[in-house]
C-alpha cells in the first residue's frame, strides 16, 4: 500500500543547540520528494528521525496514520521502510551478490531461501549488474558500490525509500543512471524521499522539493521559478542565474566581475 509521510510541528535538539524547529510538511505518496540544504542544516537529522534511527523529538511523524514511534520492526502490517546513508566502508572483499542478500537478512531466520535468492537476482538483472556479482564489492568503482547499495534496499522491497545523498562522490553518469533507477520505482509505486546537493539534478528528477535552513523546512511547490530563485539565492548565500532546462528550471551561480 502507498503510503506517505506527515510532520507536525516537528522539533529536535541536541543539548541546547536547535537543529529543527516548528517543522511542519508532507511528502506525497509515490512520488520522488527531495530536500535540499546546505551542510549542517538538518537535513540528515530529519532522515534520522523519520527512519527511526532517533527518538528524543517533539511533534509527531506520521508513516501513513501511524505516528513513527509506534511502528514495530517486523510486524506483518507495518510498513516497510528502507534506508541508505551517505556513508558506508567496508575493507572485506565480499562478493556483490552476498552484499546484495544482507539486505534479505530480515526476512529469513537463519540462510537465505530461495525466494532470497530470486529476489537478488531479479534486482541485479534489473539494474545491469548481473555481470558483477561474482566480483569484490571492493574492487568495484564508486558508481557502482552506490548502485550495489541501492539494491541492498531494494530487495527490502521498501514501501517508503529514503536516500540520504545517493549521487554523493558520483560522476555525472552515475549520478543520472541513480535517479533513473529512483524515477522507475516511483512509476511503480515506492514512495522515495531523498537528500541532494545538487538543485539541478533535483529540479529535473524530482516531483516535490524542499529546502532545509533556518531549522525549518520550506516547500517550493507554490512558488514561481523567481521565488525559487530567490530562495535558493538566500539558502546557498550566492547570486544565481536562472536558466531553462527542457521546460525545468536549472540555476547557475554567478560568476564574479573580475
Amino acid at each position: 500500500m502507498i503510503k506517505d509521510v506527515n510532520i507536525k510541528n516537528l522539533s529536535f535538539s541536541y543539548g541546547r543547540d536547535t537543529v529543527l524547529k516548528g517543522v511542519t510538511t508532507s511528502f506525497p505518496a509515490g512520488k520522488l520528494s527531495i530536500i535540499l540544504g546546505r551542510n549542517g542544516s538538518g537535513k540528515s537529522t530529519l532522515f534520522n528521525i523519520i527512519a527511526g534511527l532517533e527518538k528524543r523529538y517533539t511533534g509527531e511523524v506520521l508513516i501513513g496514520n501511524v505516528e513513527r514511534k509506534k511502528l514495530k520492526t517486523g510486524a506483518q502490517d507495518t510498513t516497510r521502510l528502507g534506508f541508505m546513508t551517505q556513508f558506508h566502508q567496508t575493507t572485506f572483499p565480499f562478493k556483490v551478490y552476498d552484499v546484495i542478500m544482507t539486505g534479505r537478512a530480515s526476512f529469513s531466520r537463519f540462510s537465505p531461501r530461495d525466494e532470497d535468492h530470486d529476489t537478488v537476482t531479479e534486482v541485479l538483472k534489473r539494474f545491469a549488474l548481473w555481470h558483477l556479482r561474482n566480483k569484490p564489492y571492493t574492487d568495484l568503482s564508486g558508481g557502482e558500490r552506490q548502485l550495489v547499495l541501492l539494491c541492498r534496499v531494494l530487495v527490502q522491497k521498501p514501501d517508503i525509500l529514503m536516500l540520504d545523498e545517493p549521487t554523493n562522490h558520483l560522476d555525472l553518469h552515475y549520478q543520472v543512471a541513480v535517479l533513473e533507477c529512483l524515477q522507475q520505482l516511483v512509476r511503480e509505486g515506492t514512495t522515495i524521499l531523498c537528500v541532494m546537493h545538487d538543485p539541478n539534478l533535483a529540479f529535473m528528477f524530482g516531483d516535490a522539493f524542499y529546502v532545509m535552513r533556518g531549522q525549518e523546512l520550506s516547500s517550493l511547490q507554490d512558488l514561481d521559478s523567481s521565488a525559487v530563485k530567490k530562495l535558493l539565492e538566500e539558502t546557498y548565500q550566492l547570486p544565481l542565474m536562472g536558466l531553462d532546462n527542457q521546460g525545468k528550471p536549472l540555476f547557475v551561480p554567478q560568476l564574479k566581475q573580475q
